[in-house]
């Protein structure tokens, strides 16, 4: 008799593996392809370029976009059954660099870490042997929240994290382009120097801001009551 952990895992592994990622080599999550720009990953998912959000304009242009499945599948009374909860695609320079894949809990209830990890096996081959938390690159805050580490896939070209949160007890799959990550991470260290050393000069100019925009309401307010008042 066929043990239901073990048929789970085989139906979320071809989940996984059916959005053509075997096809097309292992640098991509199902159809999002790391590298691709912004307007096509956008297309993929069925939502607007436009709603992505600007998270630094220099020295580099980082962006994030956010995709939920929707529930019902297309054309049909049926629930969808995507194990997908939440994907955010973050861009740097109008390069996907990383997917940060978030797994709905009702459809992974009860899958073990031994569950997940074959089944993404199943998309990205054998899991590296190497220990996980040994990277002496400094952790992110991407992989500080993400909880704990259980497996990884990946090569010079693309890198695939699994991890479990203790808090929900959900799972969540990150998928990086190494290369790209590195450029990302170095623009957002220099975007923040230049925030903080920009900080003072910004609050002067806000509150001077304030400042004219409290005169210009007074004088309107002046002008229009003055016009009509009398005595």
């Amino acid at each position: 008799m066929i043990d239901l952990r073990t048929l789970a895992a085989g139906v979320f592994g071809i989940v996984l593996s059916g959005y053509s990622v075997g096809a097309q080599g292992h640098a991509q999550y199902r159809d999002f392809r790391l590298g691709g720009d912004l307007a096509s990953v956008a297309t993929l998912a069925g939502v607007a370029a436009s709603d992505a959000k600007v998270i630094h304009e220099r020295p580099a242009v980082m962006k994030e976009l956010s995709w939920r499945p929707s529930y019902w599948i297309s054309g049909s009374s049926k629930p969808q059954t995507d194990p997908v909860q939440q994907i955010i695609f973050s861009f740097y320079n109008d390069q996907l660099f990383r997917l940060v894949i978030e797994y709905d809990r009702r459809r992974t209830d009860g899958m073990t870490d031994g569950d997940m990890i074959q089944a993404i096996s199943v998309a990205y081959g054998p899991q590296m042997t190497a220990k996980l938390g040994t990277t002496t690159a400094a952790v992110s805050q991407i992989e500080a929240e993400s909880g704990t580490p259980l497996a990884r896939w990946g090569d010079s070209e693309y890198s695939v994290v699994l991890y479990r949160s203790a808090y929900v007890s959900a799972f969540r799959l990150v998928v990086t382009s190494p290369k790209l990550d590195a450029l990302a991470r170095t623009a957002a260290a220099q975007a923040l120097r230049l925030d903080t050393r920009e900080a003072p000069q910004r609050e002067l100019a806000r509150q001077q801001k304030e400042k004219e925009d409290a005169r210009a309401a007074q004088e309107k307010a002046r002008e229009a009551n003055k016009a009509l008042f009398r005595p």
